[in-house]
């Protein structure tokens, strides 16, 4: 197991230079110049000249794409053009809003969609079984941003019982100890902090999670339905065991593996895809400063940020592929 770990580990470096070289050299073909985006309007061409050489813009693009690789083996992302920091702080600075909103999105996903798909594939054409077919439907087709929209609209709009967007009222978190504000109102014991958190949080995380649950759902039925149907769960009801014991047991178990796989591809896809949801809500996570990046061309920014979702991506299959082994340990051999 550890070597086909290992393996795996080992092949996606040639996939991680490919999407570096693919998203820098897409960048620099794409209309605009930075220096003249950034830079005032009254700024003269001997400042945009100097601009393009305190950036390395004036080098060839092999160059430039050498010394971004280079230095981003020694964990050096470069400097941002439009911030003017290390793109490592400020990816660094963002990403634990990314990752609360992602976590509760699964939480909320997983907790609808699992008993829902159970019931739904152990009872095929039930009440439950429509039931769940609707809201997976609901999920898959409703498009973020208008979901998003609706529920600004009724929740803070029309009943004022949660905050529209951003990720804390001013004032009441707490001081900042990992970026995670659940973490650190918990170690600060700061309640008011810790629910103020959790309501700004739900509805970004509704809306990210219905469209997972959805998904998740169609899969759990499926998977739940195929393997009721195997000779092995005829036999265990044929000795009398009951009902739930034969779906916690023996159905569950052996229909984890697919349900696994779509969550975990799902989360990685929730750390990449939840630009339109935080446009949105304002959340101030990475995929507001990933627009941010584009607009302004800032070509290290951007780079880094594609580099860290596909550098999550891979540790993600890499999770899901350990897992593999503990839920079927024929898979280790």
């Amino acid at each position: 197991m550890t070597a086909y770990l290992l393996r795996r580990l080992i092949g996606t470096i040639p996939v991680l230079l490919l999407i570096t070289l693919l998203v820098y050299g897409l960048l620099h073909l794409a209309p605009g110049d930075p220096a003249s985006l950034l830079l005032p309007e009254d700024a003269t061409e001997a400042d945009v000249a100097e601009a393009k050489r305190r950036w390395g813009l004036d080098q060839p693009f092999y160059i430039q794409y050498f010394y971004f690789v280079a230095n981003a083996v020694r964990g050096d992302l470069g400097r941002s053009f439009r911030f003017a920091q290390p793109v490592t702080e400020l990816i660094a600075t963002r990403l634990p809003a990314t990752i609360e909103l992602a976590f509760f999105a699964i939480v909320i996903a997983t907790a609808i969609a699992i008993p829902i798909g159970v019931l739904a594939g152990a009872r095929p054409d039930s009440p439950t079984d429509n039931v769940g077919t609707m809201l997976g439907l609901f999920g898959i087709s409703m498009p973020n941003f208008w979901f998003g929209i609706m529920l600004i609209l009724i929740f803070a709009g029309l009943l004022h019982l949660l905050p529209s967007a951003g990720r804390s009222t001013y004032g009441v978190a707490g001081p900042v100890i990992t970026g995670f504000y659940f973490l650190d109102s918990l170690l600060t014991q700061n309640w008011a902090g810790l629910w103020d958190a959790f309501k700004h949080v739900l509805l970004p995380a509704v809306t990210l999670g219905t469209a997972l649950a959805g998904i998740l759902m169609r899969i759990t039925r499926s998977a739940v339905l195929e393997v009721t149907r195997e000779d092995y769960v005829l036999v265990a009801r044929a000795k009398g065991l009951a009902n739930r014991a034969v779906l916690l047991r023996h159905v569950l178990r052996n229909a984890l593996i697919p349900i696994v796989t779509v969550v975990g591809l799902e989360l990685g896809t929730l750390l990449s895809g939840s630009i339109i949801v935080e446009t949105v809500f304002a959340w101030p996570g990475i995929g507001s400063l990933l627009i941010t990046g584009v607009t302004a061309r800032d070509y290290p920014l951007v780079t880094g940020i594609v580099l860290m979702y596909s550098t999550a991506f891979v540790i993600i299959n890499l999770i899901i592929d350990a897992i593999y082994g503990l839920i079927d340990p024929r898979i280790r051999f």
